[in-house]
């Protein structure tokens, strides 16, 4: 099991307590012996393993100022305090402050802030922020979350963590109740329904979705280990546009945008290929957006909810979906006294 955060930081301590300043090179410990006094502290599976995570908090300390090696490129390094006494607030500090820029150049190319703040809600090692600290608010109505039958997560969950087969009485979305042994590959939270992405009975493919208030019963199979879908990536399901029951298929999608929305795709983009100009000046909308994104369930609901700020120009067949639906709506509204 990893070390907690709080756990690695007081054997820092420990470590950094036991080199003494100001001592001769070969009265300074080399890791072997400071090993073996704190054994206890490096209970890895292996000899090779403990040495491993010793050495990772030398390192530490040293890039830290707090210790050196006083022997450097000798055969073992020994090592020795820098300062008198451990300044164990600032020492913490500059440990989470090192693992802080580490986690922000790591979300910051790739525009996954949101990854970032789950990592610092829940960091075992590092930088934490706590909810009274760190929020993280839905920009969208937030429904009710579904209610589950009886031991059906905590067989799930077993099922996932250990890679088992799970046995489920599934009733699907015409109350049609059946009995399937599905392999999981993975948890999905979709809004307020969570999904089961798994393999079904003998099938190879495809990965199909199990939402979980439908399964009335799961039981975790230790003797049926689950088997792995070939070539099945997790990002790349959800970047397909499977979980939001479309095909995933890329489109080439036109718009033009006024309004609020004007800063909101600006400032963050539909797909990393977006592109916009400006509208003519005798235009009704102010800028025009492309963008190559997946045909998904989501999208159209976005399109719905933005209203009159964005048309949809191309492609062609979603433009007249968008249009379809919106008559739709306009009609339910003909008469304004809801007569």
């Amino acid at each position: 099991m990893a070390a907690t955060h709080e756990t690695r930081i007081a054997r820092l301590k420990r470590l950094e307590a036991l080199l003494a300043p100001g001592r001769a090179a070969d009265a300074c410990p080399d890791g072997a012996r400071l090993l073996a006094i704190l054994g206890e502290g490096y209970a890895g599976k292996t000899p090779q393993a403990r040495r491993r995570a010793l050495q990772r908090d030398l390192d530490e300390l040293v890039k830290a100022g707090r210790i050196e090696a006083v022997n450097p490129g000798g055969k073992p390094l020994r090592y020795r305090r820098v300062t008198d006494e451990p300044d164990d607030d600032q020492a913490i500090w500059e440990y989470n402050l090192r693992v802080m820029r580490e986690l922000v150049a790591e979300a910051l190319p790739e525009r996954q802030i949101d990854r970032l703040w789950q990592r610092l809600l829940t960091n075992a090692e590092g930088p934490r922020l706590d909810e009274g600290r760190l929020r993280i608010v839905p920009d969208t109505l937030r429904l009710q979350a579904v209610e589950l039958y009886p031991g059906v997560l905590e067989a799930v969950i077993e099922a996932l963590a250990r890679r088992f087969a799970l046995r489920v009485l599934y009733k699907n979305a015409d109350d049609e109740c059946g009995e399937a042994c599905v392999h999981p590959q993975a948890l999905v939270q979709r809004g307020p329904i969570a999904y089961l992405l798994a393999l079904k009975n003998d099938e190879e493919e495809p990965v199909r979705l199990y939402a979980l208030h439908r399964m009335i019963r799961a039981q975790a199979l230790a003797e049926t280990p689950a088997r792995a879908a070939a070539g099945f990536d997790l990002d790349e399901y959800i970047a397909n546009g499977q979980v939001d029951f479309g095909q995933g298929e890329l489109i080439d999608l036109e718009l033009r945008v006024r309004g609020y929305l004007v800063a909101v795709l600006t400032d963050c983009r539909l797909a990393a290929g977006q592109r916009w100009e400006d509208e003519p000046l005798d235009s009704d909308f102010e800028i025009r957006v492309w963008a190559q994104v997946p045909s998904t369930g989501q999208l159209l609901r976005w399109l719905l909810g933005a209203g009159n700020n964005v048309e949809v120009v191309a492609p062609p067949d979603l433009r007249r979906v968008v249009a379809v639906q919106a008559a739709k709506m306009a009609a339910l509204y003909a008469d304004p006294d809801g007569e």
